[in-house]
């Protein structure tokens, strides 16, 4: 039995629809469990990341966890690392989490106390460390591209080696499913190819058939921007360090791992906006 967290978000969609696929037992852990789609045979149980009086029962008679931290979570060491103690004592043997790629090195960004965390304690656990997300025109970036044809970020030149989702999901899920191949061990996580967003914007104007532009953003500018979309303080900030990092080529480098892991060519860009056209229309 696996407990999936997250289950609402991008990620987490994709690793239900792959469960699924596959007939493997799971269950979501949500806030509100009524407001999961009933799903044959899934049950949907309380869970909280900030309510420890639920973590017990979401994890009782659960061998795996996919986990996943919630974007207005910010202190990490309080919330995610005391599940994990709690999941541990209950029996979880097998921890997938996934991180973002520069976390090691960067203890600004919540991802990295749960890494080492997980590094300090047993060796059941996976850690997947994708780059950037082509979901992210999908998500982050769709009300700029839809509405504004443009999109607005500080990345300056740089390029990045988006990863899609989908690709993302079924290597947690190989990991979940066979813990001994992947225990302990750090993947990560590229598409097949860098791309500048002004490159992006290109492809998407040829699939949209109408111009989309690439603004590089200032930092004052894109905060404002944020604000104005309701993030929280801590989010602004982290979405700011992660898209400035992107100047200096921090996601840049393309890694093998994906393809091997796969066997077979991961998702281009291009592939995710043909098949999500309807998003930004």
């Amino acid at each position: 039995m696996i407990l999936v967290t997250g289950a609402s978000g991008n990620v987490g969609k994709e690793i239900v629809n792959c469960l699924e696929r596959r007939q493997i037992a799971f269950r979501v852990g949500a806030r509100k469990p009524a407001s999961i789609p009933t799903r044959a045979g899934v049950a949907a149980v309380p869970f909280d990341f900030l309510n420890a009086s639920t973590y017990a029962t979401a994890v009782a008679g659960c061998d795996a966890v996919f986990l996943l931290r919630p974007p207005a979570i910010s202190n990490t060491k309080r919330t995610l690392n005391v599940f994990l103690n709690v999941a541990r004592a209950h029996g979880v043997a097998h921890v997938v989490f996934v991180s973002v790629a520069g976390a090691a090195d960067n203890p600004l960004v919540p991802h990295h106390a749960v890494e080492m965390h997980l590094q300090s304690g047993p060796e059941g656990w996976t850690i997947l460390r994708p780059g950037f997300f082509a979901q992210n025109l999908g998500d982050a970036y769709r009300d700029d591209i839809r509405c504004d044809n443009r999109i607005f970020v500080p990345a300056g030149a740089g390029r990045v080696a988006f990863v899609d989702v989908r690709d993302v999901a079924e290597v947690a899920v190989n990991a979940l499913t066979d813990p001994l191949t992947h225990r302990g061990q750090i993947y990560t996580l590229t598409g097949p190819e860098a791309l500048s967003f002004t490159a992006v914007a290109s492809i998407l104007s040829d699939e949209l058939a109408r111009i989309i532009q690439y603004q590089h953003a200032s930092i004052p500018a894109y905060f404002a921007h944020l604000i104005r979309h309701g993030l929280a303080p801590m989010q602004i900030l982290v979405q700011t360090i992660l898209h400035v990092g992107l100047r200096f080529g921090q996601a840049e480098a393309v890694s093998e791992s994906l393809a091997n892991l796969l066997g077979r060519r991961p998702h281009t860009m291009r592939d995710y906006v043909r098949d999500h056209r309807s998003l930004w229309m």
